[in-house]
């Protein structure tokens, strides 16, 4: 990934919008990258984060919303 990525669409999956932010970071912690560049990775990567989050709550209430407005602990398989 180069940067100038500022007009990137969302993407529309929580798993693809996760996969990014990782590469995004990876690219930042190489030390490769100059000064605009890691402005660009780090607002892309800001905006990524925000839509996690978002996805990530909304799952949350629907999950509420099934459990009868009580969010139960997470029984790990």
């Amino acid at each position: 990934m180069k940067p100038s990525m500022s007009i990137a669409a969302e993407p529309e999956r929580y798993e693809d919008a996760l996969a990014e932010l990782e590469r995004l970071v990876q690219a930042m912690e190489g030390g490769a990258l100059p000064l605009d560049g890691l402005l660009e990775y780090y607002q892309r990567g800001a905006e990524l984060l925000k839509s996690c989050r978002k996805r990530l709550n909304d799952v949350e209430a629907q999950v509420k919303v099934l459990e009868d407005g009580q969010l139960k602990e997470w029984a790990a398989p």
